[in-house]
């Protein structure tokens, strides 16, 4: 069982959102992931779902600009799958300039010809994050 290899992937795909790394971040999740956010009323099914969904964003000007985790814990569930929780930090390009938020979110990653990638994404609001 590999925590750090997971943590690994996981502080990779961070950093790949943080620098708005687009095919880098989405190369951090496989093809047939799930994607549930607090602030989007569907669920997307797979990844082309939200790739889709994150040009529509960056057509409305959607960046990111930063982002940070915090309070990392990894839980292996077997060999091949764990679950990565964390705090997120995250700061946007908004119409009025930058937006933070607060949030906290668990990835699910499985192993996958090797890599560990994200199969699941959770992302809700930190009710402790205070802009």
């Amino acid at each position: 069982m590999s925590t750090s290899a997971v943590l690994q992937a996981a502080n990779d795909l961070v950093a790949a959102f943080g620098s708005h790394d687009t095919a880098a971040y989405f190369d951090s999740f496989d093809a047939s992931a799930t994607f549930v956010f607090y602030n989007y009323e569907g669920v997307l099914a797979d990844r082309a779902s939200y790739e889709k969904l994150w040009t529509l964003w960056e057509g409305d000007g959607f960046q990111v600009l930063g982002c940070t985790s915090t309070n990392q814990s990894v839980t292996m569930l077997g060999s091949e799958v764990a679950v990565f929780t964390h705090t997120v930090r995250t700061s946007l390009a908004g119409e009025d300039g930058p937006v933070h938020t607060g949030e906290r979110e668990t990835i699910i990653f499985e192993r996958i010809n090797g890599r560990w990638l994200g199969v699941h994404e959770h992302l809700s609001p930190d009710p402790n994050f205070e802009s």
